[in-house]
């Protein structure tokens, strides 16, 4: 019997079957070769030139390969998977089940609480849903949409009464944005990992109606000046809010990444206010109270201010300001071997768009500036990193943001030394993470021994 096939690009015409198949065995085992020698050197050389000027050289820790030992046929191959539809929402990987939010440690209650976001476990700067932070004053409430109601009223022309189908008929808007709770850390909580230091900020694309359309269609009056918002929540959340920001960018939001808000989220509604503190961005939003003053309740009082050692306390401090931490290597985790590590991590700013991350491998001795990845978007998480070669010894790595106002995140000690000791909000300081030479990450800012 005689057969015709393709070894190259050109045939091979009338040969024997077994002589046909040695070459194409012959062929295969060349070919391989040759592409497992290439793929050394690229794996040698692939990250040089990758960050600028950087010249980095990666070293592959993949296991040689036999190219003539075929692949092994794994257990999950050997049989047909679950059926299509068999969970009617998707769920992660089993293998993913560490991937969760976390309680606030040592938190006794739950009722005004919060969940932080892993940070530490990420890519990208969409937060899942299911892993969005959260933060709590009077537990989460089951509304149902079809009765509620948002009531828009005070300092306009024709007061208002909206259904959730009469929102979602004004025209609509998505737009990727972070949300930071201003606590994300306290002055004087230094988190393990990522998560505790910093997981009160999670980054989404919000779908919603300019609270400005809104605005248009009661009609605002002159003397307005403030908008007080206030939830369905049993805390009755109530935020006093500048008119210049309700026309600026306010959404009232009833999706996030593509689906509806989740009950934690604020569902069936939500006010959103780009680079403002979270607390502002009132959940379960069910009044708009236009006024020629703010309300001066308690989240703008005795709470969500920064006390000074004089005696005196920083006011309706809204936005949130540049800030950044690295994610990997970070607090938990294990650098497994010197040589070649990437640093990742995020940044972010309440003022617009990031503009630089420079990152430190020596305790703040030196800084270099890292790789942003794209998009960079205003008001959203940035991704950044930068290649670093780990020689084994015991060090410091942290990373500082510069937003495009120019502001550049400052060291813990810079704002302590500026607000003191008794703050609890607004603390955007550079984090610190101690490498151990056995590899092991600890925050640098927790005293061991």
């Amino acid at each position: 019997m005689q057969t015709r096939i393709a070894v190259s690009d050109s045939d091979i015409d009338e040969v024997d079957d077994s002589a046909a198949i040695t070459a194409v065995q012959s062929s295969r085992r060349d070919f391989l070769r040759r592409g497992v020698a290439a793929g050394g050197l690229f794996a040698a050389t692939a990250t040089t030139g990758v960050y600028g000027s950087s010249a980095v050289t990666a070293h592959t820790t993949a296991v040689p390969a036999d190219a003539d030992t075929p692949l092994e046929i794994p257990e999950w191959s050997r049989a047909p998977g679950a059926p299509t539809g068999g969970q009617p929402y998707g769920q992660p990987s089993a293998y993913e089940k560490k991937v969760i939010r976390h309680l606030r440690p040592n938190d006794k209650q739950y009722i005004s609480s919060s969940t932080r976001t892993p940070i530490q476990e990420l890519d990208g700067i969409i937060t899942p849903n299911g892993l969005f932070y959260e933060r709590h004053h009077g537990g989460v409430p089951e509304i149902d949409p079809a009765q509620h109601r948002l009531a828009l009223h005070g300092l306009v022309d024709r007061p208002l009464l909206f259904t959730m189908d009469d929102l979602r008929r004004f025209p609509s808007e998505s737009h990727i944005y972070f949300l930071e709770c201003s606590g994300n850390p306290g002055y004087n909580v230094y988190g393990k990992t990522a998560a505790e230091a910093n997981g009160l900020v999670s980054c989404a694309e919000w779908t919603g109606v300019p609270l400005r359309t809104v605005l248009a269609e009661a009609g605002v009056q002159a003397q307005a000046k403030w908008i007080v918002a206030e939830g369905a929540d049993a805390a009755a959340m109530t935020r006093s809010i500048p008119i210049e920001k309700c026309l600026e960018d306010a959404l009232l939001v009833y999706s996030q990444n593509g689906e509806r808000l989740r009950p934690e989220q604020g569902y069936p509604l939500r006010l959103l206010l780009p680079g403002f503190e979270g607390n502002m961005s009132i959940k379960w939003l069910r009044r708009l109270h236009v006024t020629d003053k703010p309300a001066q309740s308690r989240e703008e009082t005795s709470k969500y201010t920064d006390p000074l050692p004089d005696g005196t306390a920083r006011r309706f401090t809204f936005y949130m300001e540049a800030k950044s931490i690295i994610t990997a290597p970070s607090g938990g985790q294990l650098v497994s071997k010197p040589g070649f590590n990437e640093i990742r991590g995020i940044a972010w700013s309440g003022h617009g768009k990031i503009v630089r991350v420079e990152v430190s491998v020596d305790d703040g001795k030196t800084w270099h500036e890292a790789q942003l990845q794209a998009p960079v978007l205003t008001r959203a998480i940035t991704r950044f990193r930068y290649p670093w070669e780990w020689n084994g010894e015991a060090t410091v790595i942290q990373s500082r943001a510069t937003d495009e106002t120019g502001y550049v995140q400052p060291t813990l000690e810079a704002l302590v030394a500026v607000r003191g000791v008794n703050n609890t909000y607004h603390n955007n300081a550079i984090t610190p993470w101690r490498v151990a030479a056995n590899g092991e990450v600890t925050n640098a800012r927790i005293k061991t021994g």
